[in-house]
C-alpha cells in the first residue's frame, strides 16, 4: 500500500466492513474498560473481601464477551459458507 493510497483511505474514513468489525468487538471493549475502572477504584482502597469478588466478578464479563464475540463470528463465518471456522 502507497502512502497515497493511505493517506487518501484516512480522509475517506473506515468502510463499512471495518466499522461492523468494531461495533462487532464493542462488548469486548465495554467489558475491558468496567474491569479496568474496577481495577483502579480499588487501587486506592484497602483490601476487602468484596474487592476480590468484585474483579473476578468483572473478570468472569470479560470472558463471557470475548465468548459470545468469538461464538458470534464464527456463527457468521458458517452462515457465509466460507468453510474456515478456525
Amino acid at each position: 500500500m502507497s502512502t497515497l493510497t493511505a493517506v487518501r483511505d484516512l480522509e475517506d474514513g473506515p468502510t463499512d466492513a471495518e466499522l461492523e468489525a468494531l461495533e462487532a468487538e464493542l462488548p469486548i471493549v465495554q467489558a475491558e474498560a468496567e474491569l479496568l475502572d474496577v481495577e483502579i477504584s480499588l487501587l486506592d482502597q484497602p483490601a476487602a473481601p468484596w474487592s476480590e469478588r468484585r474483579v473476578r466478578r468483572a473478570h468472569r464479563e470479560v470472558l463471557a464477551a470475548r465468548l459470545k464475540v468469538a461464538n458470534r463470528t464464527r456463527l457468521r463465518k458458517l452462515a457465509a459458507g466460507t468453510g474456515e471456522v478456525a
